[in-house]
């Protein structure tokens, strides 16, 4: 199966057709990876000295800024660099906001920023700290202590290695393939619990039933060994000064190796969505049919 859908741009305030614009959203919905194989993020002189893992906090794999809070985190710059650092990543939010709001316009009045994130760790040979952060195993993202209540996670990378290294994944089955084989292992969470979870501050918000499943579709696909060694997978191998867009709810993956890679997340509400059927939540609901949110 081909799971790249290719627009050809160097520029990330291009302004494109109805056309390009109407493809782009119908194929990022029905979970084509969108490609950008010329769109590169410009790092200025005084950042290039960020091409080392030397800048990050040893237990975390990536630096990130929230341009909602202006809060970097994940780095042990101080002064000067430490300005230089956020401002790079400040720009990147920049950029892939103009992105996003010229290739997906009818989103643009919806979909919510969230974390910037700048990954200047090797992935191959990393150890995580468990299965569940091991980004190496097929999954479909979901975070523990940020439920997102339904809304779809949008994500887009920029390969800037300087070295000419790819950024290597693995893109396995899809969603509604993973939730049949899932979902008959969850059972239902018990009374209480996203009460509890956000009065103890485990969570930052309300956790729903679709977070729950999410949160444990996640961590059984990665849990599964044999479920990694036989699951279909295709590998994508993403070019040095490369962009891409993916929902990586719904589409399985996997980071094997790479270095230097920036990425910015966005929030996009179901019902923003041309063909919002598509979404996780409303495959969820229909397969466990009940309301998840």
């Amino acid at each position: 199966m081909n799971f790249l859908h290719e627009i050809q741009s160097d520029d990330w305030t291009t302004s494109y057709s109805e056309k390009i614009r109407s493809e782009a959203i119908s194929e990022f919905e029905n979970d084509k990876i969108v490609l950008l194989p010329q769109l590169t993020f410009q790092l200025k002189p005084n950042e290039k000295i960020f091409f080392s893992s030397q800048f990050s906090i040893e237990k975390s794999k990536n630096i990130s800024y929230d341009s909602r809070t202006n809060l970097l985190r994940g780095t042990q710059c101080e002064g000067a660099a430490r300005d230089d650092l956020q401002g790079m990543l400040a720009r990147y939010a920049q950029s892939t906001n103009k992105l996003i709001t010229q290739l997906f316009p009818t989103y643009q009045n919806e979909i919510q920023p969230g974390r910037t994130s700048f990954r200047p760790v090797e992935i191959e040979g990393r150890i995580p700290k468990s299965y569940r952060k091991d980004d190496a195993r097929i999954h479909v993202d979901a975070f523990p202590s940020s439920p997102v209540q339904g809304k779809r996670i949008m994500r887009v990378f920029t390969n800037v290695n300087p070295h000419g290294k790819e950024r290597c994944w693995q893109v396995g089955e899809s969603f509604q393939e993973v939730a049949q084989r899932f979902l008959p292992q969850i059972g239902n969470p018990w009374p209480g619990r996203s009460f509890l979870l956000k009065t103890l501050k485990v969570t930052k918000g309300h956790c729903t039933d679709y977070d729950y499943l999410m949160m444990n579709i996640h961590d059984k696909m990665k849990a599964d060994l044999t479920y990694q060694k036989n699951v279909l997978k295709q590998n994508i191998r993403f070019l040095p000064d490369t962009s891409w867009i993916v929902s990586t709810d719904s589409v399985s993956h996997a980071a094997l190796s790479g270095q230097y890679v920036f990425e910015q997340t966005f929030y996009l509400p179901v019902h923003a969505m041309h063909r919002p059927e598509l979404s996780p939540l409303k495959k969820l609901e229909k397969l466990t049919g009940r309301c998840l949110v």
